[in-house]
């Protein structure tokens, strides 16, 4: 077997077996998983005949229950009757129960499935139920039949631009009153935003259904369910097509690397087994999450999930997927502990190479159902070939997340002084990438703005916040703070990866962490919103912030600078100086805390006339107006080097281009 991987990476082929191994498992599963001339796509409709459907005469409602003794139906139906729906069992494990008339089910009809194991009844939610409630008297979660219209799409096709602009979002913390905000809220009033500050693509976070608000939507307990913490499945779709109007795709912060450990409103113990989707013993605990891992070797389980992606992206008109916790899926100790400073880390006993098998077929489907659809991988091991297409050796996924990158910010700002920063350890960071695959660059992400971790703006500033954002107000620290954001991000998105993503809120500085209402804070929604009104007040310089935001963006959009990798031009390691370029975009950045330069010499990579297209030094962007967007450099030879000198204030950054003549 003759793979490109080893084309792309000479280091890999000591591990040729390991990979050939990779790929020999994938073509197994496939084998056992389609019949002759069957596709993935056509084998993953697990929702179309699973879960409730309506029927010529009424309704039928299937559930695979395989060590279930026995089933019934309960619901608003029969007053909660939990014996008066008998199913039926046939074959393969499989139940149903057919009930005639058209209203037998109804648009908000409450339902459980109750499961008989050992002379037990078990109440439990469906498993491919659409909406899901929890009752305010009993608190008891209960499926609800979604029978609405259906969703006539006004943008029936769409195709996610080339270049990522990643806003991450979450929809019930996105208003600024103190509680769970909609679909309709977000639809309407922060998309808006998103559009005017250039972002092409919405990641949304806590979409599956989630007992547990604070969980932040990654202990899934019904997976084809939105969640209705926020609204119906009818106003999410309203919301992806209004993106989708706007030219924003829309992708699903998914979660297949786990579930909620919960018996009766999630997975675990559906049948009365923890093994119907879940390992056994050891092996089917996180540890260190307290949740459910996938048995991804399993036929059945594999169904649910990639029947699972098919419906998100047909139902819901998702534009892709960012994939949670990939780094716990592949790995027995879910990564937590090993350091990955070798290649033999990757292939060893502690790789799961089910759960790898699994993201592989995944990625096919995903391919088979929307070909532009978009995949990320959340990977912190950086797992070879993980970015690469199947048929190369690799896992299929389109970036991986540039996840060192925050990391690397954390220890700079809280670690060394600003004296100390080396810029070629910012270049080296920024820039290693795996051969051949793309990532998606950020500086910070919703992990880092919850409570426990900071965001960048709260660790450079911190309670200064509270006092001196005035733009009436002087404070050395809240300088400094400003000026390094928009260093830090700026970049970020230039050398960090082939798109970019941004935290809700992230881009204007916004204060504060985000605490998720819980017994610890009195249930109180305070920290779980975002404080619009501070960027929209002129008077405040998070207002800067965003607008620095916006400039970045739109330079980067224009100049498609994803398309070409970075170059270095120069570094001053004493200076703390970085000079490179990126597509036909020339970046000078001068993190020197105390250092000003009359005369700074900049490289550029050939003879002409160049021009500054953005300063961070701009007063609209909260600096002073110190350089000039007017003049004219007209580069000279010096040695090899073409250069020309420029005035280069301290911790401020600037993006040069070559005039047309």
């Amino acid at each position: 077997m003759s793979l490109k991987i080893f084309e792309y990476d000479k280091y890999l082929l000591p591990f040729e077996e390991d990979l050939e191994l990779r790929m020999e498992k994938y073509e197994k599963k496939l084998g056992e998983l389609l019949r002759d001339g069957e596709t993935l796509c056509s084998f993953a409709n697990g929702h179309e005949y699973f879960g409730f459907h309506r029927t010529a005469s009424g309704w039928v409602y299937r559930e695979w229950a395989p060590a279930a003794d026995g089933m019934y139906l309960t619901g608003d139906m029969v007053n909660w009757d939990m014996t008066a729906l008998r199913m039926s069992r046939i074959e393969n494990g499989v139940f149903e129960v057919y009930l005639e008339g058209e209203n037998a089910l109804w648009n908000g009809c409450h339902v459980q499935a109750i499961v008989e194991k050992d002379g037990q009844l078990l109440r439990r939610v469906p498993t491919y139920i659409n909406r899901v409630e929890q009752d305010k008297d009993t608190y008891l979660w209960c499926g609800v039949i979604v029978d609405e219209p259906e969703y006539k799409w006004q943008k029936k096709s769409f195709t996610p631009k080339k270049d990522l602009f990643i806003y991450e979002c979450h929809i019930g913390m996105a208003q600024e009153r103190e509680g769970i905000g909609s679909y309709n809220e977000f639809r309407e009033n922060i998309l808006p935003r998103i559009k005017s500050l250039g972002y092409n693509t919405i990641q949304i976070m806590a979409v599956m259904e989630h007992p547990y608000y604070a969980s932040f939507g990654y202990q899934v307990a019904s997976f084809f369910a939105a969640s209705s913490k926020y609204g119906t499945p009818y106003e999410l779709k309203m919301l992806v097509d209004e993106a989708h109007k706007m030219g924003i795709a829309v992708l699903l912060d998914l979660v297949h690397s786990h579930a909620v450990g919960n018996e009766g409103d999630g997975l675990n113990m559906f049948d009365g087994t923890v093994y119907q989707y879940f390992h056994e013993g050891g092996r089917g605990d996180h540890s260190a999450w307290g949740t459910k891992l996938f048995n991804y070797d399993k036929n059945e389980v594999i169904h649910f999930l990639l029947s699972n992606l098919k419906y998100w992206l047909e139902e819901f008109h998702f534009d892709g997927f960012r994939f949670d916790g990939v780094t716990s899926m592949i790995y027995h100790d879910h990564g937590l502990g090993t350091a990955f400073t070798e290649y033999s880390k990757y292939f060893s006993l502690n790789t799961d190479t089910e759960a790898i098998t699994y993201l592989q077929l995944a990625n096919k489907l995903i391919r088979e159902v929307n070909p532009k659809a978009i995949t990320i991988a959340e990977d912190m091991s950086a797992m070879p070939g993980m970015c690469l297409p199947i048929e190369d050796g690799g896992v299929g996924f389109d970036y991986r997340l540039a996840m060192g990158i925050p990391d690397l910010w954390v220890r700079y700002i809280r670690e060394r002084r600003d004296e100390d920063w080396n810029v070629w350890q910012i270049w080296a960071e920024l820039t290693s990438r795996r051969p051949m695959e793309k990532y998606i660059g950020y500086a910070e992400s919703h992990d880092q703005a919850l409570v426990g971790d900071k965001t960048i703006i709260f660790r450079l500033c911190d309670s200064e916040m509270y006092s001196s954002m005035s733009k009436d107000s002087q404070s050395y620290i809240i300088e400094r703070g400003i000026a390094l954001h928009k260093l830090i991000r700026l970049v970020s998105l230039s050398l960090g990866g082939e798109g970019y993503l941004n935290f809700m809120g992230n881009e204007f500085g916004h204060p504060e962490w985000i605490d998720f209402p819980r017994e610890g804070n009195g249930w109180s929604h305070f920290y779980c919103r975002r404080q619009w009104h501070l960027v929209d007040d002129a008077r405040l310089r998070y207002k800067d912030l965003n607008e620095f935001d916006r400039a970045m963006i739109s330079l980067a959009t224009d100049k498609r600078i994803f398309r070409r990798a970075p170059k270095v031009l120069h570094m001053e390691e004493a200076d703390q100086i970085m000079n490179y370029e990126r597509g036909g975009v020339v970046f000078v950045l001068n993190f020197n805390p105390t250092r000003w330069f009359d005369n700074y010499l900049v490289r550029v990579p050939r003879a002409g006339k160049y021009k500054v297209i953005l300063s961070s030094d701009d007063s609209s962007f909260g600096g002073y107006d110190r350089i000039s967007k007017e003049y004219i450099y007209e580069a000279r030879k010096v040695g090899k080097e073409w250069v020309f000198p420029i005035f280069l204030p301290q911790r401020c950054a600037m993006c040069l281009e070559r005039i047309k003549e």
